[in-house]
């Protein structure tokens, strides 16, 4: 009993401490100097890049910072990373694959081209054989450049490109940054004379991935720095798509409303990990949605606590610092009368998925054993889609966790994307 309270007392002394304004986080240089420029020219222009090393044989990489907007169309810069095969591209030009990476957090230092050797196969922070604090890489990078495509994978806005918060699990917005990290390749020359591009995407990236499939007018925008994209497919892995599962009297019946943030909660909430995710995403919502704030839900301590870490940590550090120092009291941040959530669920709706159908055949992972992305997500994802003439196939993963989806998937979507690049007809696979 005494631990308890030794405990508890600790913890009510955590909330009361008042949290300092979070330091700016170190970047190295190539980052620090695009967090100077302005987010000036037209979608997909790079503006700044650095040559890099790779042990991918025949390729080069680069580290790019270009020019992208967010869901109201706001000018950012992203940073990136392009992997491409050595030499001039051939006759027909280089297909463009184009990657959108899981969380890796949301501080300026969260970019997976950050790291050290970034421009390597996808190296996965949890599984045996990882070798850093965070994933980076593309899933197949090696295979593909073997096939002659070239390769981008963005960082996403505010993970090393400045401009204010990350964007976390609004897909909308990594949705286009998505699409613009395919532009800024073509516009650097690596592609030659092909338009083909091919998306894919794990996790907050399979929101990302759904997103950018369904933002038919953007991808279809004129005097861009590489017009006439040609969207042959999309392959998403264990996607956030929250936004199907948000009823629509949420956004106009406060008892609606409420109930909706309690499933939410309990769905994605449900432990201290889980938690950390879903802090991030009202952390991003504050500050990119006007009216909301995080003391809507949290108490006001609570808020500092979070924007001190998200403002500074990446993922798991900042996972590992919500375990330290809160623990299962997590549920104590919570406001106890949580307000203005119809406000939340319109912003939930309006940051996911668009509504229109998706611009080429989509390819979605699920596996039975994911209890960080919810698999009914994808299922009501493929159905609304399917709905409405788009061509959606859900293929179940055996056994899968949603940390082990992208390498159990891999073989699968490799062939997949290669027959969309050849022209081939993708079978429907929607539902009869």
């Amino acid at each position: 009993m005494k631990n308890w309270i030794v405990a508890m007392s600790m913890t009510a002394a955590l909330f009361a401490m008042p949290v300092a304004h979070a330091a700016e986080v170190a970047l190295a240089p190539f980052y620090q100097k695009v967090t100077q420029m302005k987010p000036k020219g037209p979608l997909g222009t790079v503006i700044a890049k650095e040559k890099i090393g790779t042990k991918i044989p025949g390729a080069d990489a680069w580290r790019i910072a270009y020019i992208s907007s967010d869901l109201f169309d706001r000018p950012t810069i992203s940073t990136g990373l392009v992997i491409a095969p050595k030499g001039k591209p051939p006759k027909g030009g280089r297909p463009i694959v184009a990657w959108s990476h899981g969380t890796t957090g949301t501080a300026q230092n969260c970019g997976p081209s950050q790291v050290l050797d970034p421009a390597q196969d996808l190296n996965q922070y949890f599984l045996i054989g990882g070798t850093s604090w965070t994933d980076f890489g593309l899933p197949a990078a090696t295979e593909f450049i073997k096939q002659g495509y070239v390769l981008v994978a963005t960082d996403y806005q505010g993970l090393g490109g400045g401009g204010g918060k990350h964007h976390y699990g609004i897909a909308a917005t990594n949705g286009r940054d998505l699409i613009n990290s395919a532009r800024a390749v073509g516009s650097m020359g690596l592609s030659g004379s092909s338009k083909k591009v091919a998306f894919y995407g794990w996790s907050q990236g399979g929101g990302s991935v759904v997103a950018a499939a369904s933002s038919t007018a953007y991808i279809q925008q004129k005097n861009t720095a590489f017009d006439g994209m040609d969207v042959v497919g999309a392959v998403s892995m264990a996607p956030d798509a929250l936004s199907g599962m948000i009823p629509k009297e949420a956004l106009t019946d406060p008892a609606v409303a409420s109930k909706t943030w309690q499933d939410m909660i309990n769905i994605f909430a449900d432990n201290i990990f889980n938690f950390s995710h879903f802090a991030m995403n009202v952390w991003a919502m504050d500050g990119t949605f006007p009216g909301i704030k995080m003391t809507d839900v949290f108490t006001a301590d609570g808020a500092k606590t979070i924007n001190a870490i998200q403002a500074t940590k990446c993922m798991h550090p900042g996972a590992d610092t919500y375990v330290f120092n809160v623990g299962s009291t997590y549920k104590q941040m919570y406001a106890p009368q949580p307000t203005n959530l119809q406000a939340f669920m319109k912003a939930i709706v309006d940051g996911s998925t668009p509504s229109d159908k998706p611009v080429a055949p989509m390819l979605v992972f699920w596996g039975d054993k994911d209890t960080v992305m919810p698999p009914i997500q994808s299922e009501i994802y493929q159905k609304q889609k399917c709905a409405i003439g788009g061509n959606v196939q859900r293929i179940h993963l055996p056994g899968a966790s949603h940390f082990t989806t992208p390498g159990l998937a891999q073989p699968t979507f490799t062939q997949w994307i290669k027959d969309r690049f050849d022209g081939k007809p993708a079978p429907n696979g929607c539902p009869a």
